[in-house]
């Protein structure tokens, strides 16, 4: 029966020490002010939305035939909503960079294009919806143009 305790014990001093991915999704960081069903204006260098960003990027990678990755440039406007979880709604333009496809995944050790042939860049607006305590994010909107 003591065996079951320490490992018990040696558990959670495991899981509570280990770094949590979803930890800038907090429903309790965000302003006391914000109401359930209501958006609210939130700062676009948020951490939980500079993730959902990432994340709102990843899917518009994911879904085109280019060549090179994309990542997120310039974040313009960003709500946030309870719902059930956390709703991100941003206006975020999005800029292709060196990396290929097929090569380097990290974003953030990506250069946007230099070279003005291959230079682009899109205008999207994202909803991403996260349950921080699922461990669960999807992007059930994404429109670029």
């Amino acid at each position: 029966m003591r065996a079951a305790w320490m490992l018990l014990a040696c558990c959670c001093l495991v899981l509570s020490a280990m770094k949590d991915p979803f930890k800038d999704f907090n429903l309790q960081k965000l302003n006391s002010s914000v109401k359930p069903g209501f958006p609210k204006t939130i700062k676009t260098n948020d951490p939980g939305v500079l993730k959902a960003a990432r994340h709102s990027v990843e899917r518009f990678n994911n879904c085109t035939n280019d060549i090179f990755l994309f990542k997120e440039s310039h974040i313009k406007r960003a709500l946030v909503q309870i719902v059930k979880g956390l709703k991100y709604m941003l206006d975020v333009e999005i800029a292709r960079t060196i990396c290929k496809k097929n090569g380097q995944r990290n974003l953030d050790t990506c250069d946007f294009q230099t070279n003005h042939t291959l230079a682009q860049t899109f205008s999207c607006y994202s909803e991403i919806w996260v349950i921080p305590w699922l461990h669960k994010f999807t992007v059930p909107v994404l429109l670029c143009h």
